[in-house]
């Protein structure tokens, strides 16, 4: 039978033989991700050639300024305005039903199609054709739709 282990011995490498052991394993990595670190270095090298890294490190060494810089012009009042405007339309967009939206995204084309398709015809509109109109369906869809969207808004309003 075994003797039982009573102790364990910790062996501790020498600080040679962990730099050996490191200089192994980044051997190993060089040889397996050899392609990589090649075009990884043309990379490099094209970047410094054309002066990418030293704008790099000049930006690195003024981070502070241009941080400075950027807060200053992220907190005036017109990109605040155009944040605040773009969670308010995020928060409508949100709240309105996708396929609402994709109606009246259809509707529009449709509309401005056949609008651009009566530019070239110089007709003038008279009151009688006006009337006319009313009677026509979609026109008259269309206009209930404005009328109550424009009733819903003055409600927004008060």
């Amino acid at each position: 039978m075994a003797e039982p282990i009573t102790a364990i011995k910790r062996t501790i490498k020498s600080e040679t033989e962990l730099e050996k052991e490191k200089l192994n394993e980044l051997q190993s990595l060089l040889v397996e991700h050899g392609d990589a670190l090649e075009k990884l270095l043309n990379i490099t090298g094209e970047l410094d050639r054309i002066g990418a890294i030293d704008g790099l490190q000049a930006m690195l060494d003024a981070k502070e300024d241009i941080a400075k810089i950027g807060l200053e012009q992220i907190t005036r009042e017109p990109i605040t305005n155009l944040i605040n405007h773009g969670l308010n339309l995020s928060a409508i967009a949100s709240s309105i039903s996708p396929e609402v939206t994709e109606k009246l995204s259809n509707s529009i084309k449709i509309g401005m199609d056949e609008a651009e398709e009566q530019l070239a015809n110089d007709d003038k509109v008279s009151i009688l054709s006006l009337m006319k109109a009313i009677n026509d369906p979609d026109i008259n869809r269309a206009m209930k739709f404005g009328l109550h969207f424009l009733k819903g808004m003055g409600k927004g309003l008060k």
